[in-house]
């Protein structure tokens, strides 16, 4: 009797570790989450699922061209391409995205340009237009979806303050047939 209720002690905390483990894993370092709509087309599709890496914002600040995941509302994560940094201003003209003034180039949507009826592919516009802002303020980024003519981004929404940025998101890991780096 003594042998069984040691055994299923140890199985007990085993599970419990498990538990506890899992818990502090998806809660302060990686997290799921799905792609809800076509907004970041052609990078990643709806319903592509991906690793949010939690941990890299703790120790750094979100990069120009990240892919990262916010708190949009209280009830919705929005993920989108960090195109503003603290200080930038941005504006687009015949389908160019300048920042500073400088022509910036983003082959991440090639494809998407090529393939499209609807030109020019990312409206004319500047940071003003949008925000009243000429810059991005500190301690915020300025995002839009890859997908320009259909997405709720900073277009619409303003500037995301750091402390709403969940993470990074670049691991796609389904469908599995599709498991890559989304850059």
């Amino acid at each position: 009797m003594s042998n069984a209720k040691s055994e299923t002690w140890e199985w007990l905390k085993a599970v419990l570790i498990a538990l506890l483990l899992a818990f502090v894993i998806r809660y302060f370092l990686f997290a799921p989450i799905v792609v809800d709509g076509q907004s970041m087309m052609p990078t990643l599709q709806n319903n592509d699922r991906l690793i949010v890496n939690k941990i890299g914002y703790t120790i750094g600040k979100p990069k120009r061209f990240d892919i990262v995941v916010f708190h949009a509302t209280e009830e919705k994560d929005y993920i989108k391409r960090v195109i503003g940094l603290p200080g930038d201003s941005i504006s687009y003209e015949n389908d160019v995205l300048y920042i500073n003034g400088e022509p910036v180039d983003e082959p991440y949507l090639n494809e998407y340009k090529g393939n499209t009826y609807n030109l020019p592919f990312t409206g004319d516009f500047t940071l003003r237009d949008y925000t009243g802002h000429e810059v991005v303020p500190d301690g915020h980024i300025f995002v839009l979806g890859d997908n320009r003519q259909h997405s709720k981004d900073s277009r619409n929404i303003g500037f995301i303050p750091y402390e709403r940025i969940v993470g990074s998101a670049n691991v796609v890991f389904w469908p599995f047939s599709e498991i890559r780096i989304a850059k």
